[in-house]
């Protein structure tokens, strides 16, 4: 039967996870030098388009139709013909294209968090065949499997909104890159803080929409699910700062903001499975574990430019993880019973998942890459990467007239 506040809702969510996108370009926009600004935000803008193009085509068909207990779908459903307008996820009570215009949404920011790592080294052409061919090998199978009634999701594992399908997958395969692709000649420095907070601000508003929305219905798992993501995110923000204070001798404001961010991708698969506490304890441990994966990076001089493993990949691992801790039916009955419920059997498949998903993201994305290269050349040249605004694009972020 259909149901129109689930209806609303779930339009509403996936507005939100898509003003994500453009969040996240003002966030690496801001990271970023102001030569290399644009070069970085089209990155972004990009998988909006192409993502959507490639989602119709045989994206949701894919993840979600048919191939019980398998790692892809099929193609009944490519082009998205045999969809009915008509036709509910009775589940929810929602239109189908409700669904498939949510799921679309987090299959476009994906792959565009990745390119905070690679930013000046990559010519476009290269990042647009990348963009499509880690879709198709990484992303949808990781989806299918988890969310479409597959392999994972049929052996026990959990993920309510992404800890696997987007951040372990999208920070390991950034780690794969970076170490592909090698330094920048050039490395800059944050050219616009204010970009940076604003960029936060959207992906923080927009990640309600991420994972309250990924009960796919207004019930009590939902508000649970909005509650822990901003409980976790304030913590980690605030371990973060105080963490980063006693290093640094001063609070830095894009040392919150980053935890914040942080503690968003770590929350992500536990959000509708944790208590509240518990909340709590992941937001801490992601303030912690991040900034030391960074720091980490640091010391063995992973050219990660806008620490997308450290924040994402380490992150949504420790998300898994945790959720294999802290999970409990009396939250949500479709979930599991954690090792705090004394649960090692669950705890040991999130492991398993967790690093198996992020072996195998970081694995085909170097070896994608090398084929890519044979194509066409992934590293720019040399003497674009001071300024790839003007060298790939013609265009400037910023024209000052005399």
């Amino acid at each position: 039967m259909f149901n129109g506040a689930n209806t609303g809702f779930m339009l509403l969510a996936a507005s939100l996870v898509m003003l994500m996108t453009p969040g996240l370009a003002f966030f690496y926009g801001g990271l970023v030098g102001r030569s290399n600004t644009l070069t970085i935000m089209i990155q972004s803008f990009a998988s909006m388009g192409i993502t959507t193009v490639l989602w119709w085509l045989v994206g949701y068909s894919l993840c979600f139709n048919g191939g019980a207990d398998g790692i892809y779908g099929n193609f009944h459903l490519a082009f998205l013909r045999h969809v009915s307008v008509h036709t509910l996820y009775t589940p929810s009570g929602i239109p189908l294209v409700v669904l498939i215009a949510y799921q679309m949404m987090f299959a476009i920011i994906t792959p565009a968090l990745i390119t905070g790592a690679f930013t000046n080294r990559v010519t476009f052409k290269a990042y647009l065949l990348f963009l499509v061919v880690w879709q198709l090998a990484v992303y949808y199978p990781f989806v299918h499997m988890l969310w479409g009634g597959g392999l994972l999701a049929h052996w026990g594992a959990r993920d309510f909104a992404g800890g696997i399908v987007v951040h372990a997958s999208a920070g390991w395969a950034a780690l794969a890159s970076v170490l592909y692709v090698g330094k920048r000649k050039f490395v800059d420095l944050p050219h616009n803080i204010p970009f940076i907070a604003l960029g936060t601000g959207l992906l923080w508003f927009g990640w309600y929409g991420f994972n309250a929305g990924s009960e796919l219905k207004v019930d009590d798992i939902t508000a649970t699910a909005f509650l822990n993501t901003d409980i976790a995110a304030s913590f980690a923000a605030t371990t973060w700062l105080f963490v980063e204070w006693w290093y640094a001798k001063k609070p830095h404001f894009v040392g919150l903001l980053t935890g914040a961010v942080a503690g968003l991708a770590t929350i992500t698969p536990a959000a509708g499975y944790v208590p509240i506490y518990a909340s709590v304890v992941i937001g801490i441990a992601s303030g912690v574990v991040c900034y030391y994966a960074i720091q980490l990076k640091n010391r063995l001089h992973w050219d990660d430019a806008l620490d997308v493993w450290g924040v994402h990949g380490m992150g949504g691992l420790l998300g898994i993880v945790l959720l294999g801790v802290f999970a409990g039916t009396a939250i949500n009955p479709t979930g599991a019973q954690g090792l705090v419920h004394g649960s090692a059997t669950f705890f040991g498949k999130q492991v398993a998942a967790g690093v198996g998903c992020s072996a195998y993201a970081f694995g085909f994305t170097y070896v994608m890459l090398k084929v890519i290269d044979l194509i066409t050349p992934v590293r720019v040249g040399s003497e674009a990467e001071e300024g790839l605004d003007a060298a790939m694009h013609g265009e400037s972020a910023y024209v000052l007239e005399v």
